[in-house]
């Protein structure tokens, strides 16, 4: 199921995504007659029985029930996540070895993976701009498979990771590589406003085995930039969510990112990095893609 956020008269409400039409949920939910609806994805996603109740709300909704997807606009799938969305650098071996490459220094492999996060302030929807501010001239892409915290946890083992994932979607760590080098850390580079595009959507675990194989991509004004497979992370999700849950409790909702490919403005030679007017598209087989201006401001 792809479950998504769509904005209406009445402010941001949930929905569901069957190919290119879309099912507002509070509305098929009281036709129902099931008691009230769900006011936003997150209260689908930390009760269990409410996703059991939308699925069958979906298999009877009738056709007209059902709105053409063109004619809705799509938010991120959590507009405000909760807390700050946890992400993990050099993940991809080849990222790894082209940054290792810009920055004229030795290749590494984390042993373990490196977080860092995002604050819910960045986040944006699928066809948002992206700011172009002033306080950056080195504004970079990074197309990413990120993942949803469906059942709360601590010490999670690498064997029952994958059960307490919700669901996948598509996220673009757009990062301010200046900044991230000035401060000497990552957080400030990565958490300037608009600089974490998330959607279209979250593909449920049933329906996006994260153990097969995926590609990703991202284009910048439709060439080719970033085009790889998950295959190439050197810690995958279940991994991902084992190290970070550490001693920490994880909680429904929370999302997690897990690292960019090659092919990012910093690695090319020479380096490109985002203008004013460029359109950042980022997508994922089985899941769908997102589609970002660049707007100076």
């Amino acid at each position: 199921m792809k479950i998504a956020t769509i904005a209406t008269a009445s402010g941001p409400r949930p929905a569901v995504v069957a190919e290119d039409h879309i099912l507002d949920i509070a509305s098929a939910w009281e036709k129902s007659g099931t008691g009230p609806a769900p006011e936003t994805v997150l209260d689908i996603i930390a009760d269990p029985a409410t996703l059991a109740t939308l699925r069958q709300i979906v298999e009877l909704a009738a056709p007209e029930q059902w709105s053409p997807l063109a004619g809705v606009q799509l938010l991120a799938p959590i507009p405000r996540p909760g807390k700050n969305v946890f992400c993990v650098g050099r993940n991809y071996k080849l990222h790894i070895e082209e940054g290792a490459r810009a920055r004229g220094v030795p290749v590494e492999y984390p042993s373990v993976p490196e977080f860092f996060t995002k604050p819910p302030t960045a986040v944006i929807g699928p066809d948002a701009e992206i700011r172009l501010p002033t306080v950056t001239q080195k504004l970079d892409y990074e197309v990413e498979l990120a993942f949803v915290v469906g059942r709360a946890g601590r010490d999670i083992s690498v064997e029952d990771a994958l059960g307490h994932i919700f669901g996948f979607t598509v996220l673009n760590d757009v990062t301010a590589r200046d900044l991230q080098r000035a401060h000497g850390q990552w957080f400030k580079g990565k958490a300037l406003d608009t600089t974490c595009p998330i959607g279209p959507w979250i593909v449920t675990a049933d329906e996006f085995d994260v153990t097969e194989e995926h590609r990703l991509w991202l284009t910048v004004n439709g060439e080719t930039r970033q085009d790889a497979f998950i295959s190439d992370m050197v810690f995958d999700c279940a991994a991902i969510l084992s190290s970070l849950s550490a001693g920490m409790t994880i909680e429904a909702g929370d999302i997690i990112t897990t690292g960019t490919p090659s092919g990012v403005g910093l690695g090319l030679d020479p380096q490109i990095w985002l203008k004013d007017g460029d359109v950042v598209e980022a997508g994922i087989e089985g899941i769908g893609s997102i589609r970002n201006t660049v707007r100076a401001v």
